[in-house]
């Protein structure tokens, strides 16, 4: 690992080997052969490509992707890259993310265990030097004066005066991470020498007021609000991180300035940015160009691969049972799950699995005939099939018409060898016969008795009955049949008590469980439901043996789990089915499609949207902020659960501090939001909250304070004598 020095060092060559850029910034390579300043510098597009290699800092890790020539070294290059590392430092500290892998010491991060000499912590470390440095490179470089040396138009020094803002916001905003992780830092800027020199530590507040300062002059100096190119940073980024430093300056240093935090948030809010009206799209591949993301980290398949971003994240979150084409991945990891804890956020009475009925098995083969027919096609080798569930010739099932007056006709082997229809439309049915009619489009109950040679059609409409339901044992609730899946749902507030399926509000045609076994018979037994919540309950009919599913819903479509295979309980923190997996983020397009490329997905990071501003909002103005109001905030809030819940169902009349908490658990949770949201409700150590595995127990305990922030590396404060180690973890 290198230290601080000898970044110095290196930078001082100024060694950019520019990779291929982030999306829209989309330039050509310099030679690495021939890299001085005057060389790098001495056209505009000279500029945007150093430009496009600072955003590419956060995104990538080296020069060639997904790995060579890695910016930093002592470190494998994934786990070196900004994103990875900054999701690190942010989520496996909190209740939102633990990881089964044994690499090194990253099990520490869960534990509140690490040391000043975690090799994570020093890649995070260094990888945000690495990114200052670069920053003040191109701010040295981009002064009127070397502009002026360089005989740079005057066209062009307005473009570039732009770069130079955009390089001083990025500049910003890791200086930023770097307070907010680290404390008090070494601090470089472009007027220190460049070579080999000992950096001077800068206090939290000294390094807070420049944060400040910078941001306050480059506002001014960027392009308005959701005017510059996708990916880059405009007003509306430096607002939305002035806002942060501002909702954190507590913590910083110790001073209230949540009035501050408001009129930026404000700014932001009111610069026309809008919420995405899906929740799921604002994670998938095609997310670029969203109009709630104010500053993102960009991704594309092709041209920005690396192990890092949120190629980690996604194929990370996949193993067990889940299917890694559904994320628009080859393969899963096999990594990150959340806790319980976590959960609870969105079902507080959360047991083992989201699936409270019992699951399908042992399901028996019958003999079967064929129903083709204009529904279908008329083949009988792909027709939906009747069963004999005693092989006595008498044969059921379910079969959706999608028109009315569908002929159909009744075929055996899945050939037209043998096959009967009804001549006489009389209920009778003969070899050969002429083409069943049935009457309205809809789903049909169907019986043929190939003994007596009748048969009969029953049009249903299903619903749920019984003491559990909001009409109890009087009415039916009624389910939702999707011809897509073939499944009936209906999602329920139900009470503790027993259901019934049954067909067209009459107790002719029901069904319930007669061995708990997840399979129905007709006429059986009351199906029990243990305890009060939201369920979504499904019914499959079509082909004996019938089957149902009951799983504990919430209406919150932020709630993205998987739980099949997964253990609620995390018992061993080694192994991936324990702890529910999360499905939030993936390679899939909002059409369905997969992203360019498996190994590498094109998803961007969305680092600040709106949703967060209105988050900030309604808590800045809890806090006493002045400037906001809570009815105001309260809107806020409730646009984000309308979104959430599709209609007003979620909405909230109150809000309090705790509350607020939680609802950015429920919105930004894998955004790396969440250890610097603890911190600030002092429940990141304290015994406040409890989550599996704080503090290295499996019911979870307080950890030492000193947790808040991370030690700066062992290895720089040995090396540099103007340094102290933050409080409590020695030299």
């Amino acid at each position: 690992m290198k230290n601080l020095r000898n970044i110095f060092l290196i930078l001082a060559g100024v060694l950019f080997l520019f990779s291929s850029c982030v999306k829209d910034l989309d330039t050509t390579p310099v030679d690495p052969d021939d890299v001085t300043a005057a060389r790098v510098y001495e056209t505009p597009e000279g500029y945007k490509q150093v430009l496009a290699k600072l955003y590419a800092g956060l995104a990538v890790s080296g020069q060639d992707g997904p790995a060579g020539q890695g910016d930093i070294s002592g470190i494998d290059e994934g786990f070196g890259q900004y994103l990875r590392g900054y999701w690190y430092h942010q989520e496996f500290p909190t209740d939102e993310a633990l990881i089964a892998w044994n690499d090194q010491t990253v099990k520490d991060f869960h534990w509140h265990t690490w040391g000043s000499s975690d090799v994570f912590i020093a890649a995070m470390y260094y990888r945000l030097y690495y990114q200052i440095v670069a920053c003040n490179e191109f701010v040295k470089e981009s002064t009127d004066e070397k502009l002026d040396e360089r005989e740079i138009s005057d066209a062009d020094k307005t473009e570039i005066a732009n770069f130079r803002a955009e390089a001083r916001f990025l500049r910003a905003l890791s200086y930023w991470h770097a307070l907010d992780l680290f404390g008090s830092v070494p601090f470089v800027t472009e007027e220190d020498p460049l070579g080999s020199f000992m950096p001077e530590q800068i206090t939290k507040k000294d390094l807070f007021n420049y944060i400040e300062s910078e941001l306050l002059e480059v506002q001014n100096l960027l392009v308005d609000a959701r005017a510059n190119e996708y990916g880059r940073a405009d007003k509306g980024a430096a607002w939305m991180l002035l806002a942060k430093l501002y909702l954190n300056a507590e913590v910083y240093i110790g001073q209230e300035k949540y009035t501050d935090a408001l009129t930026y948030i404000k700014k932001v809010i009111d610069a026309g940015y809008t919420l995405t009206e899906n929740y799921e799209h604002l994670f998938l591949a095609d997310n670029d160009h969203l109009d709630e993301v104010i500053f993102s980290i960009n991704y594309d398949g092709f041209r920005t691969q690396t192990y890092g971003g949120t190629n980690f994240i996604i194929h990370s979150a996949v193993g067990g049972t889940m299917d890694p084409a559904e994320f628009g991945v080859g393969g899963g990891w096999g990594g990150l799950r959340t806790t319980k804890e976590f959960v609870y956020k969105f079902y507080p009475n959360a047991a083992k699995s989201l699936q409270v009925s019992p699951q399908p098995k042992n399901l028996k083969s019958y003999p079967v005939i064929e129903v083709p027919g204009a529904h279908q096609g008329w083949d009988p080798a792909t027709a939906p099939q009747l069963a004999s569930v005693n092989s006595d010739d008498v044969y059921e099932g379910y079969v959706w018409f999608p028109t009315t007056g569908n002929a159909f006709k009744f075929t055996q082997g899945g050939s037209w060898a043998i096959n009967w229809g009804d001549t006489g439309a009389d209920g009778t049915l003969e070899p050969e016969g002429t083409d069943i009619v049935a009457g309205d489009a809809g789903y049909y109950f169907i019986t043929v008795d190939l003994v007596n040679m009748t048969y009969t059609l029953l049009k249903t409409e299903w619903g749920i009955i019984g003491s559990a339901t909001a009409n109890g044992w009087d009415s039916d609730q009624d389910m939702t049949y999707d011809a897509e899946t073939g499944l009936w749902t209906a999602t329920l507030e139900l009470v503790a008590g027993e259901i019934k399926f049954r067909a067209n509000d009459d107790w002719t045609l029901n069904y319930g469980d007669d061995g708990v076994d997840g399979i129905l018979e007709m006429g059986g037994a009351n199906i029990v439901i243990e305890a009060s919540g939201n369920y979504i309950i499904t019914m499959k009919l079509g082909t004996p043996d019938y089957t149902y599913s009951i799983a504990r819903g919430s209406f919150d479509k932020r709630a993205m789990f998987h739980t099949d295979g997964q253990s609620l309980e995390i018992n061993d923190v080694g192994l991936f089915t324990d702890g529910w997996a999360i499905t939030k983020w993936k390679n899939i397009n909002s059409d369905g499609t997969t992203g360019q490329n498996l190994d590498y997905p094109d998803t961007d990071f969305p680092m600040f949207r709106l949703a967060d501003a209105y988050l900030m909002y309604a808590e800045a103005v809890l806090r006493g902020g002045t400037g906001g109001d809570q009815t105001t905030a309260l809107g806020y809030i409730n646009e984000l659960r309308e979104r959430a819940y599709g209609d007003e169902s979620g909405n909230v009349e109150n809000i309090d501090l705790q509350f607020i908490l939680d609802e950015r658990a429920r919105e930004l949770y894998w955004e790396a939001h969440r250890r610097t949201d603890l911190i600030r409700y002092d429940m990141l150590t304290t015994d406040k909250y409890i989550w599996e595995w704080k503090g290295n127990t499996k019911e979870g305990t307080a950890t030492d304070s000193k947790y808040n922030l991370f030690p700066l590396p062992a290895s720089d404060v040995n090396a540099n004598t103007n340094l102290t180690q933050n409080p409590e973890y020695g030299s």
